[in-house]
């Protein structure tokens, strides 16, 4: 050992004994794996999962935190990604190329869309919008160019819940893969790798940002699969695209995920009944949320699903002038105005349909607001909307 403190301490000998044990996953950070021997060095391969070559392709925190949302899932196999919106892109890199076509429900979450729109444009893959309502109806959309059908259960704000059975079945018949965004769902609501048919889709992908995290202060996404082959395919294109995360984020997720079917469940019960309660308010022209009879793809949701998530919108009175929807948002209290869902705050945004779905859809008349909701008591949350919808009256 050199005389010199410096090189002493950054090799010193010292290693702690082995056998601690506690109820946190220890964090593991690291960009240089350390191999014990050169053959060590060429007999580890970054498709396992049995040893580590390098930070980005993972360390025993990360590998833990992919089996267990592996498991959230009913999957086998799982990647990690810096937000959902890189693990949207992480499937799509991995399988589609120039000459291919991704389908994309017509409600999709609009990152997405615009993810086919601009970048996956410019490398000659084309898209095209389907109705997630109508299985048939993408039945004769999928040609020999579709390469990959993505799925979003409920679609993004205006929370239409699709026919996944049928839609899955229509993809199947014609051997397109399905890749579905699960994020609402959290691998609570419905087991998508397992629908009644014994079929399921054939990816999952979540913002784990959300309910797996709880907090609302981490940013990442998962895609889990049980196909082998598939789960190496993603792996690469992970790995190409340079896409890691960081040992704290992913130890945040960790300490999470034990509380996140309690959490879900109490997120659920206070959105049916300030939804229930909005329902009957004289300025709102309609609920959206899977669980209530009447909205749009709700016999789909009953059939599918055991819990409904905290998220939904409402539709309010036409007649209204768009400043009188946004002092009704600005006059909330509790509710936040800010983007995302599935923390402890509840959070509130204001939507144009026109924007929003490129023309408004026929059905969907009015002032569209979308609502997450929180941890907060739902009793205080509804004396809050009650507050602020009399500034319509």
């Amino acid at each position: 050992m050199s005389e010199d403190l410096i090189t002493g301490l950054i090799h010193h000998p010292y290693q702690p004994p082995a056998g601690f044990g506690s109820v946190p996953v220890a964090v593991h950070k690291a960009s240089t794996v350390l191999f014990p021997n050169v053959a060590a060095m060429r007999a580890r391969n970054w498709k396992s999962r049995a040893g580590y070559t390098y930070g980005l392709h993972g360390t025993p925190t990360t590998f833990t935190l992919e089996q267990r949302v592996a498991t959230l899932e009913g999957g086998r196999f799982c990647v990690l990604a810096p937000s959902g919106l890189a693990a949207i892109m992480t499937v799509d890199v991995a399988l589609l190329k120039q000459g291919d076509e991704v389908l994309l429900p017509a409600n999709v979450y609009g990152p997405s869309r615009e993810l086919a729109r601009t970048l996956l444009a410019d490398w000659g893959i084309t898209h095209r919008l389907y109705d997630p309502l109508d299985a048939a109806g993408l039945r004769t959309m999928i040609s020999e160019r579709t390469k990959l059908v993505w799925l979003e259960a409920p679609g993004s704000v205006t929370m239409e819940f699709p026919d996944l059975r049928g839609l899955v079945a229509a993809a199947r018949e014609r051997g397109v893969p399905t890749a579905l965004d699960n994020t609402w769902g959290a691998g609570i609501a419905f087991r998508a790798f397992e629908f009644a048919d014994g079929q399921g889709v054939d990816i999952v992908m979540q913002a784990l940002t959300k309910y797996p995290s709880g907090g609302g202060d981490v940013l990442m996404g998962s895609v889990v699969t049980r196909d082998e082959a598939l789960f190496h395919r993603l792996g690469q294109a992970q790995g190409r695209l340079g896409l890691g995360v960081g040992g704290n984020d992913v130890e945040a997720v960790l300490r999470s995920l034990p509380t996140i079917t309690l959490r879900y469940h109490a997120h659920d019960r206070s959105a049916r009944q300030l939804a229930a309660w909005l329902a009957a308010q004289p300025a709102v022209a309609r609920v959206l949320h899977p669980a209530l009879p009447g909205a749009p793809g709700h016999a789909h949701w009953a059939h599918t699903c055991s819990a409904a998530a905290g998220l939904f919108s409402v539709l309010l009175d036409p007649a209204l002038a768009p400043q009188q929807v946004d002092a009704f948002v600005d006059a909330l209290r509790l509710f936040k105005l800010g983007y995302s869902w599935g923390g402890p705050v509840s959070l509130v945004v204001p939507y144009e349909l026109s924007v929003l779905r490129g023309g408004q859809p026929g059905e969907l008349q009015g002032h569209l607001v979308r609502f997450s909701i929180g941890l907060e008591a739902a009793d205080d949350l509804q004396a809050d909307l009650a507050q602020a919808l009399q500034q319509l009256g």
